[in-house]
C-alpha cells in the first residue's frame, strides 16, 4: 500500500493536542486521544512525537507563540507616552472577556512546567520574552519582572477562584508598580 502524502499532518496533530488539552485538560492528553481528534492513525502521533512530553512541548510552543505574538503586537501599538498601567488593565479586562477556555489552556500548559522538566525551557522562554516586552516600557528589569509576576499571579487567581476582576484595584497596583 502506498504511503499517503500529508505534509500538514504534524501540524494537525499539534492542533488536535491543543484541542484535547483545552477541552479535557492535560491529564487527558494521550497519543490515542490526539490521534482520534486529528483523525490520523495512532502510529502517526508516535512517529512525529515519540513521547507525550514531546507532544506537550509542541502544543505549549504553539500556544505560547500565539500569546507572545499577540502581546508584541499589542505593545507595538501603544503610543510612546501611553500609561502602561491603564492600557494593561484594559488588556486584562479584554482577555477575561474573551475566551476563558483559551486562557485556562494557556495557564495549564504553562503550569505543566512544574512537573514536566521537558516543558520548563518553553515556560522560561515565555517569561523571558514577556519581561523583555515590558522592559521596553518600564524603568528597569526588576519592574518588568514584577509586572510579569503580577500579571501571571492575577490571572491564575482570577481563573481558579472565579473572583470578579476589580479594575480599580488592578489599576492602582499597576500604577504603583510602574510609577
Amino acid at each position: 500500500m502506498a504511503r499517503r502524502y500529508d505534509p500538514e499532518r504534524r501540524d494537525r496533530i499539534v492542533d488536535a493536542a491543543i484541542k484535547v488539552a483545552a477541552e479535557r485538560g492535560i491529564a487527558a492528553l494521550s497519543h490515542r486521544a490526539v490521534a482520534a481528534e486529528a483523525d490520523v492513525p495512532l502510529g502517526s502521533t508516535t512517529y512525529h512525537f515519540k513521547t507525550l512530553d514531546d507532544l506537550l512541548v509542541a502544543a505549549l510552543r504553539r500556544t505560547a507563540r500565539a500569546w507572545l505574538d499577540g502581546m508584541a503586537q499589542w505593545e507595538r501599538g501603544l503610543a510612546a507616552d501611553a500609561s502602561l498601567a491603564e492600557l494593561l488593565t484594559g488588556q486584562i479586562m479584554a482577555w477575561l472577556a474573551e475566551d476563558r477556555a483559551r486562557l485556562e489552556l494557556e495557564y495549564e500548559l504553562y503550569l505543566a512546567a512544574l512537573r514536566r522538566p521537558a516543558v520548563r525551557p518553553i515556560a522560561a522562554e515565555c517569561v523571558a520574552e514577556m519581561v523583555a516586552l515590558f522592559r521596553r516600557r518600564t524603568a528597569d528589569e526588576a519592574t518588568a519582572r514584577a509586572l510579569v509576576a503580577f500579571l501571571d499571579g492575577l490571572m491564575i487567581q482570577l481563573l481558579i477562584t472565579g473572583r470578579p476582576f476589580d479594575r480599580a484595584e488592578t489599576l492602582a497596583v499597576l500604577r504603583a508598580m510602574t510609577g
